[in-house]
């Protein structure tokens, strides 16, 4: 059962084993390249996690050349908890680091689209997102 008091923190001491754990919950292809992903986290410009005790239950990281542009790769909670608020508090927070900057940008798709429309996202004019893409999870 989920506990009560989630604490947010800024460490970038989370151990593989959790962050796998946390991915392969949600189903994320990038569960599978396992060291890609812990590098590519690490290496994020923000990085924000959830816990409960000992359990990580949320992250989100954030790309940014830390002037002007922002992006939101990445923002999981443990399908355990969800629905209660985690999600939207790390995106409260990531977004506050970069306030004030030109472009907050981020890819959205199902069921997140009505979710970061409810954290001030709208979609970009008449822009299409394109990518190159490796997983097949979408």
């Amino acid at each position: 059962m989920p506990g009560s008091s989630i604490v947010y923190s800024e460490t970038r001491d989370i151990p593989l084993d959790a962050i796998l754990k946390l991915y392969s919950a949600n189903e994320w292809s990038s569960a599978n390249k396992p060291n890609e992903l812990r590098d590519a986290l690490m290496n994020s410009h923000s990085l924000l996690t959830a816990w409960d005790n000992d359990r990580l239950v949320g992250l989100g990281n954030a790309i940014s050349d830390g002037h002007l542009v922002v992006y939101y790769p990445h923002l999981l909670v443990d399908p355990e908890y969800h629905r209660q608020g985690i999600g939207s508090e790390l995106m409260r927070r990531l977004m506050a680091i970069y306030e004030g900057f030109h472009q907050h940008v981020l890819i959205a798709d199902g069921a997140a689209i009505d979710f970061y429309e409810k954290c001030g996202f709208t979609r970009a004019g008449k822009t299409e997102p394109m990518w190159i893409y490796s997983g097949d999870d979408h």
